[in-house]
């Protein structure tokens, strides 16, 4: 069975992370399957409204390490920067549900959707800087507009996971609801939308998002620039191979 699996039904299309036995942790595969869904909803007419999802106890932990160091993101045609951008251009209403930990992009794509539902479980982290690593996903630029800078510069530069209430109260999370419930809530939220006329709808985003768009594309861009150096520094070397050989990483002399 596929790790991403795709479901239109009543209008909505469902991305489903189906890699439960790796905490969902997304391969290059996995985000060129997910970029190819996105861009085919942008112009299917069946589809009005795309939802993400994972699993009651978890949505992502983020990148697949060992297939994140094997096939590291070279160009900006990579299968992870072709899915930011299809997200961050989706013209359609773009949902999450979030239950359990939502590790690095399995948070910063949220800040790409219209409308996010969360678990009371939920856990978000962006631990990019104990990594030897940026942000990414034009999250440099959307975390201090939504959060304010000095809840941003916690999230950033600390790293630490932030839970549902947090999240809520910043204006990540639209409801918090148990975990067991959190997929269906943004599935009925979605069926809501796509019953909508899907004009308004599209017309409607794209007057909220205004000329958004542009600068979080060149913030992704240049986010994806430096993550790509920075790869290639000791400190990332450092925080992959501590995490490989299980041990803590040591940055004293970086």
């Amino acid at each position: 069975m596929s790790d991403i699996l795709t479901h239109i039904d009543a209008g909505v299309m469902t991305i489903t992370f189906n890699r439960l036995d790796k905490k969902n942790s997304i391969t290059s595969t996995m985000y060129a399957a997910m970029a190819d869904a996105v861009a085919q909803a942008a112009t299917d007419t069946a589809v009005k409204v795309v939802v993400f999802q994972g699993h009651e106890s978890i949505f992502s932990a983020g990148n697949d390490i060992g297939d994140f160091l094997n096939k590291p993101p070279s160009t900006q045609d990579s299968p992870v920067f072709r899915f930011l951008r299809n997200i961050a251009s989706f013209e359609k209403p773009l949902l999450a549900a979030v239950a359990g930990p939502a590790v690095g992009i399995g948070t910063t794509m949220l800040f790409h959707c219209d409308l996010v539902y969360a678990g009371d479980n939920a856990a978000f982290s962006m631990p990019f800087v104990n990594l030897g690593l940026c942000p990414e996903a034009a999250s440099s630029l959307l975390v201090p507009r939504m959060f304010g800078y000095h809840r941003a510069a916690e999230a950033l530069l600390l790293g630490e996971p932030f839970f549902a209430e947090a999240a809520q109260e910043v204006g990540l999370v639209n409801r918090v609801v148990p975990p067991t419930e959190v997929n269906g809530y943004a599935q009925a939220q979605a069926r809501k939308l796509a019953a909508k006329p899907l004009s308004s709808l599209i017309e409607t985003k794209r007057l909220m998002k205004g000329s958004d768009q542009q600068a979080v594309l060149q913030k992704m861009a240049e986010e994806g620039a430096s993550f790509g150096r920075m790869l290639q520094e000791p400190a990332a070397k450092e925080a992959f191979g501590a995490f490989m050989d299980k041990r803590k990483p040591d940055f004293s002399k970086l």
